[in-house]
């Protein structure tokens, strides 16, 4: 018993001291562009390591969109990298269009709908278009990406052609998946269009997109006034009302689309959704007063934050400069994420999740987007954010000691109370 103890004590010891110390771990904010992407490119060789594996595959069967996530944010975060150290631009285009040609694959197309306006439908035909349109933006413009220029102004089209439709129908938000629509997607695929206009110094799509910013600015989520989660596919009324997960998801587009009004929008966001627990920095998936608890969107919840929703939300806080909560937040990654790195690949909690470690590394590269978002330090993370999570630790770790400890010294007294008896013994 004493030798398990000191072993679990010893262990114990490790692994907090390990979490105490990569919870001081800089944010993206502290380090030059070269340094971001130098921590990045481990990050990367393990998710393409794994996508060749079958990652993909598996991560679409633990939840909807797993396989297309894995990919896009593969891709949209070496163009991230070949953005902020233009000495790994090329192999960033490349890494970027293999992630693009698997999503172009039947595996990547076959979970949507082929039938839809847009082709697959507006999640499938978003995120497409913008991984596309970031290929071309990092080559240099359409001149030096001419095939990848053209597909993008033929999705672009198509974008534009069904948002004119659904305009006309009384609804800014297309459909994901046959009478479902998700405001998020809409936003991607939105920011694909402003995208594809700044890349042809066009704008072409500028009647549209400000039609659509006035649609959704009619249907806003009456609690929070913030973009809702879900709405009826028919009239674009909130069903649903803001949610962190998809909140701290489309923040990251809109600020291509309307960087004042994301800005705004990130402190409503922050101001509703911020962690109400002092020793657990993160996002709420819902705002503060509603404890419902989590389904497919948000993963399991911990007092009411979502993992999900805190990992994207730190890509929020970079693009937004917002220090304190991109110091919280990458800090409190890097202690609960317990990382691995041999190899020259580095993963989180075990690999076990490569979906998860795709969205970390497309937040912690976040500073790679050119949308010039407005600056909004806020003050809703509190500095002392560790204090309770070292005493915490602390006293456990005594305890576990103190167990050991009481455990020898029984142990010794026996063995002496032993040898005692065996010398008495005639």
């Amino acid at each position: 018993m004493f030798s398990l103890l000191v072993i679990l004590a010893m262990v114990a010891t490790a692994v907090v001291t390990l979490s105490t110390v990569r919870s001081y771990t800089s944010s993206p904010l502290s380090q030059s562009g070269p340094e971001v992407a130098a921590d990045a490119l481990p990050r990367l060789r393990f998710l393409r390591s794994e996508l060749e594996s079958g990652a993909g595959e598996r991560m679409q069967a633990l939840f909807p969109e797993g396989f297309f996530f894995t990919h896009v944010l593969h891709g949209l975060s070496w163009i991230n990298v070949g953005t902020l150290d233009a000495d790994h631009r090329d192999e960033a285009l490349r890494e970027a269009r293999w992630s693009l040609s698997r999503l172009e694959s039947p595996a990547g197309t076959g979970p949507f709908p082929a039938d839809a306006a847009p082709a697959y439908g507006v999640f499938y035909a978003g995120w497409t278009a913008w991984l596309r349109g970031r290929i071309v933006e990092l080559s240099g413009g359409p001149e030096e990406a001419p095939d990848e220029a053209r597909a993008l102004a033929s999705a672009a089209t198509e974008l534009h052609d069904a948002f004119d439709a659904a305009l006309n129908s009384q609804t800014p938000y297309l459909t994901a998946y046959p009478g479902q629509a998700w405001p998020v997607d809409s936003v991607v695929a939105m920011a694909a269009l402003q995208l594809d206009d700044r890349l042809r110094d066009s704008d072409a799509h500028a009647a549209t997109i400000t039609a659509w910013k006035h649609a959704v600015e009619a249907r806003l989520d009456p609690e929070t006034g913030l973009i809702p989660h879900q709405v009826d596919p028919a009239t674009g009324e909130p069903v649903q009302g803001a949610r962190g997960s998809s909140q701290a998801l489309l923040l990251r587009f809109l600020a291509e689309i309307d960087p004042d009004g994301a800005a705004e929008d990130y402190r409503v966001f922050r101001s509703h959704f911020t962690s109400d627990i002092g020793m657990m920095p993160g996002v709420r998936e819902y705002p503060r007063g509603n404890d419902s608890p989590g389904d497919v969107d948000s993963g399991p919840l911990l007092f009411g934050l979502s993992a999900s929703a805190s990992t994207v939300a730190l890509g929020d806080a970079v693009l937004f400069h917002d220090t304190p909560a991109a110091d919280a937040l990458t800090g409190f990654a890097e202690a609960a994420g317990m990382a691995i790195e041999y190899g020259g690949q580095r993963s989180y909690l075990g690999g076990v999740v490569a979906v998860g470690d795709a969205f970390l590394v497309w937040s912690l590269t976040a500073e790679g987007e050119s949308a010039h978002a407005g600056r909004n330090p806020t003050a809703e993370v509190p500095d002392w954010w560790r204090a309770p999570w070292h005493v915490g630790t602390a006293v456990a770790l005594l305890l576990l000691w103190s167990a050991a400890i009481y455990a020898g010294r029984r142990c010794v007294r026996r063995c002496s109370g032993e040898r005692r008896a065996a010398a008495s013994t005639p």
